[in-house]
Parts: C-alpha cells; sequence; structure tokens
C-alpha cells in the first residue's frame, strides 16, 4: 500500500474511533449530571483519553517513515 493510502486508511480509523469516543463520552455526561451516576465521571474521563490518543496515534503515524507506526 503507497504512503497515501496508508494514511488515508489511518484517518479514516483515528475519524471513526474519535466519533464513538465523542458520543459515549456525551452519553456518560448525560448520566453523571442529569442521572447522578458517579462512575460515569470516570468513564467519561476514558472515554477522553482514548479520543486523544487515537489523535496521538495518527500524529505518530505523520512522522514515521511511509506513514507507519
Amino acid at each position: 500500500m503507497d504512503v497515501q493510502g496508508s494514511l488515508k486508511k489511518r484517518l479514516i480509523v483515528m475519524a471513526t474511533i474519535n466519533a464513538l469516543a465523542v458520543v459515549g463520552a456525551g452519553v456518560l455526561l448525560v448520566s453523571y449530571f442529569k442521572f447522578g451516576q458517579g462512575w460515569a465521571l470516570p468513564g467519561f474521563i476514558g472515554a477522553m483519553a482514548v479520543g486523544f490518543a487515537a489523535q496521538i496515534w495518527f500524529i505518530l503515524g505523520l512522522t514515521r517513515p511511509g506513514g507507519r507506526a
């Protein structure tokens, strides 16, 4: 696979993970603030961490030769 194709695949994977993390974080925030579920706040922090980790993984792929980690 060429470099551009590899980066495009990485972008799609990162965007999908971020979309799922945002939806999950939103659900967890509603659970925490509206329904008073104490376990939802650590879950929210975890979902945000997963989203940021996906972005870091994508950026690291840009710095590696050939766009691969």
